[in-house]
């Protein structure tokens, strides 16, 4: 007898639709499993054994042939499991199921538990976009489906609860607290002492979602500031927060303590010793990596001259695409990749090279601190947008929470300047301003002669590259809307032009 059971893969971060295709024949009793699966899908047959057998029911002593269409396509993990059983028991007419419009995911225990996936939630959105009715899966992934609405739901725990699937299911529409966003409220801007120039720094860089460089001695403040970045961004939109999470449902790193949707922008700070592979995504089968995890929100790579270079110099791709491509013999993957990159760095190995003082001095040769710097590659640096210096606090005196640069009041001025470029960019492919393509420049960032003239000073002195002096005009364009200006004004360019300090790194 032959059956087709509707179940999904993960493909990169989207969902792709697998029909299971069980066929049982007079013969030699054997099982074959075929299109293209790979080692884990293979032993799926073991599983599946075992767990029809442990659940009260009889696996198949016939010729047993699993089909995993589309064919072409390399079959990974362990999502099939279920869908390969309920196929084997349709087929050996154990179960009298209406599948037609049912899609079914999760992996089973060799007791019949059905285990929790990774990627449900990309798996259910493939669901909902493909037209399937309802949801068979496994009951610890039941959270994820809340996030999506009109889904009829059935978390089973086990393989036996498929006899008693006549239950009413549950409705993926009954989620709570959509509308919430959640910041650490630990962390402030308040906290840090001084360093109002850092501060505005990063005022501008969330405003405008600027890429982030900050250099120094240490203690200062650098990493202090760079963690304090998520608390003045908006809410991300629920589009861009249920692709957040369909990211790290993939990932294995979604938890779900409610129904609700993590509104908050992701923050990643990956230890210096991380490989190409974690930083950029890849493996034999793509996986995401960092800059991926960190789609919609902040990418920190703290102390990057420490990263190797190689891996660095993976970024550009990224910075300017805002996606990652990895290429493999049998297929292609794109990765999302929109995030802001904050980073900081020292001056020297030492950290003191430029901020000695009567008590410590720089103790590294001319040699070192060009190789120290040599990681930091000039196409790398053309690609953040502000540079600066943070020297050590002149005076303790002001030993208190700085009010005036609060998270609470930075944030809204910030959430203030991203709705006076979301009603300006309305309509087009870009949302910011750091997005925005040179050939629209002079349609919404022109300067006035005087602005001009300042800039073209700059890009001779500093010796900018065109990239460069775009990503000026960009920044100049981010301080006006902070002003509530329509126009870029020449103090809009002369503080564009202060933070790229490090141009002469």
């Amino acid at each position: 007898m032959y059956t087709t059971i509707h179940s999904a893969i993960v493909v990169g971060v989207d969902g792709v639709g697998i029909a299971v295709e069980v066929d049982i024949a007079h013969g030699i009793p054997q099982t074959a499993i075929v299109g293209l699966p790979d080692s884990a899908v293979r032993e799926s047959v073991e599983r599946v054994r075992s767990a029809i057998r442990n659940s009260g029911f009889q696996f198949p002593l016939e010729r047993v042939t699993i089909n995993l269409a589309p064919a072409a396509l390399r079959k990974e993990g362990t999502t099939l499991d279920l869908a390969i059983a309920v196929g084997l028991l349709q087929a050996s007419n154990q179960l009298t199921l209406d599948l037609k419009q049912t899609l079914l995911i999760g992996e089973l225990s060799l007791d019949g538990t059905v285990r929790p996936i990774q990627g449900a939630l990309a798996l259910l959105q493939h669901a909902k976009q493909s037209g399937y009715h309802q949801i068979i899966l496994p009951a610890k992934n039941e959270q994820e489906a809340h996030l999506l609405s009109d889904l009829h739901i059935y978390p089973i725990s086990h393989l036996r609860d498929l006899k008693e699937l006549a239950y009413q299911p549950t409705n993926g529409s009954s989620r709570t607290n959509t509308n919430l966003i959640s910041y650490t409220t630990e962390l402030d801007l308040a906290d840090i002492v001084g360093q109002q120039e850092a501060k505005r720094a990063l005022l501008v860089a969330a405003a405008g979602r600027h890429n982030i460089i900050v250099s120094g001695p240490p203690g200062v403040g650098k990493t202090m500031l760079m963690r304090r970045l998520p608390t003045i961004l908006p809410k991300l939109s629920e589009q861009e927060a249920l692709e957040v999470m369909k990211i790290h449902s993939v990932a294995g790193k979604l938890t779900l303590q409610d129904r609700s949707i993590k509104r908050h922008p992701p923050f990643r700070a990956p230890h210096h010793s991380i490989s190409t592979a974690g930083l950029i995504g890849g493996g034999t089968i793509p996986k995401p990596g960092e800059v991926t995890l960190s789609h919609h929100g902040v990418l920190f790579l703290d102390e990057l001259p420490e990263f190797s270079r190689q891996v660095l110099e993976l970024l550009r791709q990224p910075l300017e695409e805002h996606s990652v491509t990895i290429s493999r013999a049998r297929h292609h993957i794109t990765f999302p990749a929109s995030f802001m990159l904050a980073a900081s760095c020292n001056p020297c190995p030492c950290g003191y090279h430029g901020f000695a003082t009567e008590q410590i001095s720089c103790t590294c040769t001319h040699q070192m601190i060009q190789r120290y710097r040599s990681k930091l590659s000039g196409p790398l640096l053309d690609r953040i947008d502000i540079q600066l210096d943070m020297a050590r606090p002149a005076t303790l005196a002001a030993n208190q929470q700085d009010q005036a640069y609060s998270s609470a009041k930075l944030r809204e001025k910030v959430m203030h300047a991203v709705g006076i470029q979301q009603a300006r960019y309305k309509g087009q492919h870009f949302s910011f301003n750091s997005d925005l393509p040179s050939s629209a420049l002079k349609k919404y960032a022109a300067l006035p002669k005087e602005g001009a003239q300042l800039l073209e000073h700059a890009f001779n002195k500093l010796g900018l590259s065109m990239r460069g002096y775009n990503r000026i005009v960009k920044i100049a364009r981010t301080i006006a809307d902070l002003e509530q200006s329509s126009n870029i004004d020449v103090a809009h360019v002369a503080e564009a032009v202060q933070y790229r300090k490090l141009d002469l790194f």
